[in-house]
């Protein structure tokens, strides 16, 4: 906390055209919370090279990143929105934090385990202590709230974990978070596979709807979303997980509840329902597609943002470190 207001701190990889799971689990949100909390928007880019990267994909994916911030929108003047490698206190204080994670802790990290089967060819250190660099991001602004997709929550976890025990030692040393995970689109699903997580690095195409898919692609990809053998249109997450998963997105597009969709389409065909889906998610698509297309247009408008968000978030980044350089008794001159 920052004086009497509380602190809020989200971040986001650029790796990969973000799909409808990343804006409505969490993108699509992230306005509201400026209201109440100072607010911190990070594009995580220090993250994003776990995997090996192509630099010239990593810096567009990173303006691209900061663009669709301020698409879905966050105002630039009400949230501090920068770039993690533009404030050095993240990778500084992520190797105190090392000195305080258990090694047990990390293996236990279920999106280690994927990573690591995944990308058998490369599982490298950072992959390994990649929550503790998050816990860093979060710490580092004495987040209060830290609003997170469902599979995130683990890594929330580990960082309160990782402050008690700093602060059994170094009392009074960091806030301990709170993870808000929301409500409603907070697991959206494969629309090939509706078991599975829908993931923007999912090598069918089909699969996935990215925020920056046209209309006419939207359209096609529900049409042709994996359902059943039965024409109910009910949910069912065990039984009827594909059907579920349309209602669901349906249900978040609209502000419609599952309940109201339901009767919608009761005695309707699947065929008209995923076309219903698709309509919904284009129309709520578009403007932030075309505030996007105005927003990465103006380069030089995104690197004055890089500037102005990486001063102001090292503006605080700075009073953490110090303070927990000060503890640990390392020298400091003034």
């Amino acid at each position: 906390m920052f004086g009497d207001q509380k602190v809020s701190f989200s971040g986001v990889q650029p790796s990969g055209n973000l799909t409808i799971g990343n804006y409505l689990g969490a993108l699509r949100n992230f306005s509201t919370y400026s209201e109440e909390y100072k607010t911190f928007y990070c594009v995580v880019d220090e993250h994003a090279i776990t995997v090996r990267q192509i630099p010239a994909e990593l810096r567009r994916r990173t303006y691209e990143t900061l663009a669709l911030y301020m698409a879905c929108g966050l105002d630039p003047e009400k949230n501090t929105l920068y770039v993690q490698s533009m404030v050095h206190e993240h990778a500084e204080l992520s190797w105190i934090l090392n000195c305080f994670t258990m090694f047990g802790e990390l293996s236990r990290m279920t999106q280690f385990k994927d990573k690591s089967a995944k990308h058998a060819d490369n599982i490298n250190a950072g992959l390994f202590t990649y929550p503790v660099l998050m816990a860093s991001d979060i710490l580092l602004y004495q987040t209060d709230v830290v609003p997170v997709g469902i599979d995130q929550k683990q890594h929330v976890e580990l960082c309160r974990d990782i402050a008690m025990r700093f602060n059994q030692v170094y009392p009074d040393t960091f806030t301990i978070p709170e993870p808000i995970v929301a409500k409603q689109g907070r697991k959206i699903m494969s629309l090939a596979e509706p078991t599975k997580k829908m993931s923007k690095s999912d090598e069918n195409p089909n699969a996935v709807v990215y925020i920056l898919d046209d209309r006419d692609t939207i359209i096609r990809k529900f049409k042709r979303a994996v359902t059943d053998s039965e024409s109910e249109i009910r949910y069912d997450e065990a039984a009827k997980p594909g059907v579920s998963n349309l209602l669901s997105i349906y249900s978040c597009f609209t502000g419609k509840t599952i309940e109201e969709a339901e009767k919608e389409f009761a005695g309707k065909g699947y065929g008209d329902f995923k076309a219903a889906v698709g309509e919904v998610t284009a129309d709520a698509l578009a403007p932030v597609q075309a505030e996007f297309a105005r927003r990465l247009a103006d380069k030089a408008g995104l690197e004055a943002q890089m500037k102005k968000g990486a001063e102001e978030a090292s503006y605080y980044a700075r009073r953490t470190l110090s303070k927990v350089q000060k503890k640990l008794g390392f020298v400091q001159l003034h």
